[in-house]
């Protein structure tokens, strides 16, 4: 039993595929990918794997990662990616949610419980689960189906024009999906990937060399940049996605190399890509996500941006009455708010459950990042509301100054209350190199209201 991604990775591990590499020098060739998915396959199918059963796999952007997820695929199981470094308090809590019975760590099996997981009629037809973060710290397990992410993938394939000549470098990793289909996608092309294990400047600017696609969060944008941008004469095609990506680091990429950008938006619930802002609508369109993608029809109800596609996912792991809360008439509810741009652009003003009320006021806090990333000595700006006894709130704001320069608070505010009403402009900055980040590589926001504690 194997479903339609496992046919297609096979197939793309075929005759005319190249060998895939890893920045940190691991290399191997399909034919040992291959014969790794079948020995995890058959060493699933002798531990008695029942039809649909969840099992983990452990990735950490290796070469054998990929091996290892068709090996349960072909044997008819469904991935839970778990990342290398995850803590052994996250993989006992994944283990109680899914009721994994094994873990798959390259060739190796190892029996993580005994008792057989039970049977889920949602997991029929299933090919991952993926645990994305929660509005209430509790992750949620997305189900995502063969054929749904099988029709994206060609959706993507047209879209973006990959080729056989391509190099791949994917610092993103293949625990989330915006990883798994860009690789999918160029061993579906017959690209050379190029996997990076931990994303920071020294470990992608050697792979620049050769690369000619690039694809990453703008987080990993802003730090490849953020000195003085290193050489690669060779790349095409920028891939950005994730979170949104501000107009000065869209400029600041268009001036790192002569690619197109594709900046994608999409959810791993509504099965990635969504939107595109396509390089014929820039830069005009930056600052939007631009329009939606084939197959994808939305809507804006109440200010919330709705989707409604058939590559989504098949619902949330043991939870019905979570799925059917997250559709109203077949539209996905996303909790990003947004509005109609100029030529058929939708652009987002910020997410339902980050506005900040600040006595009585609603403050989106992306439009105080987009405001702070504008002035001459700010590289990037995350803000972010922390309770407070007067005022129910009030904004921190992480700002990250441009090489060589320096920033004060006081003359940060000054600048800022030219430019907005008083009530938007945060009370406390916290000066830092970077911005914080997620385990996606995402800037999280969440991170800036913990700063206020920590310093409290």
């Amino acid at each position: 039993m194997s479903g339609a991604l496992a046919r297609i990775l096979a197939d793309a591990l075929g005759p005319r595929a190249q060998a895939i590499e890893s920045t940190s020098g691991e290399r191997a060739e399909p034919s040992a990918l291959l014969a790794l998915a079948e020995h995890v396959a058959r060493a699933l199918t002798a531990n008695g794997i029942s039809p649909t059963e969840p099992m983990h796999v452990r990735i950490g952007n290796r070469p054998t990662d990929l091996g290892a997820l068709l090996g349960v695929w072909q044997a008819g199981g469904v991935v839970v990616p778990v990342h290398v470094t995850a803590a052994a308090a996250t993989v006992e809590r994944l283990q109680r949610r899914t009721h994994a019975r094994f873990c798959i760590d390259g060739e190796r099996l190892d029996v993580i419980a005994r008792q057989a997981p039970p049977e889920r009629e949602l997991l029929r037809n299933a090919a991952l689960v993926i645990f994305t973060s929660g509005s209430t710290g509790e992750p949620k397990g997305v189900v995502i189906g063969h054929r749904p992410l099988a029709d994206k993938l060609a959706v993507l394939d047209r879209l973006l024009g990959q080729r056989p000549d391509d190099v791949v470098l994917l610092p993103l990793q293949l625990a989330f999906i915006f990883g798994l289909w860009v690789s999918l996608l160029a061993l579906m092309r017959g690209a050379r990937l190029k996997l990076v294990p931990r994303f920071s400047r020294e470990a992608i600017e050697p792979g620049l060399q050769d690369a000619t696609v690039l694809a990453g969060v703008p987080s990993m944008y802003r730090t490849l940049l953020g000195q003085s941008a290193p050489a690669a004469s060779r790349l095409r095609l920028i891939l950005t996605g994730g979170e949104v990506l501000p107009p000065r680091l869209a400029d600041a990429l268009r001036r790192f190399a002569d690619a197109a950008i594709y900046d994608l938006y999409g959810l791993t619930e509504t099965g990635s890509c969504d939107f595109c802002l396509a390089p014929a609508d820039q830069p005009g369109g930056f600052g939007t996500i631009g329009r939606p993608t084939e197959g994808v029809d939305f809507r804006i109800a109440e200010n919330e941006l709705q989707i409604r596609t058939p590559y989504g996912m098949l619902g949330y792991l043991d939870d019905p009455a979570l799925t059917q809360a997250s559709f109203a008439d077949g539209y996905f509810k996303t909790g990003d708010l947004a509005r109609r741009a100029a030529a058929g652009h939708v652009q987002l003003v910020g997410r339902a459950k980050d506005i900040v009320s600040r006595g009585g006021h609603k403050i989106a806090p992306l439009e105080i990042d987009n405001l702070l990333a504008e002035h001459p000595d700010v590289a990037a700006a995350l803000c972010a509301g922390v309770p407070d006894e007067r005022l129910g709130e009030v904004i921190h704001a992480v700002v990250v100054p441009r090489a060589g320069s320096r920033l004060d608070a006081a003359a940060l505010r000054e600048w800022l209350v030219a430019r907005t009403e008083r009530y938007k402009v945060p009370e406390v900055f916290h000066v830092r190199d970077c911005l914080p980040v997620g385990s996606t590589g995402k800037a999280d926001r969440r991170a800036v209201a913990a700063l206020a504690v920590t310093k409290s």
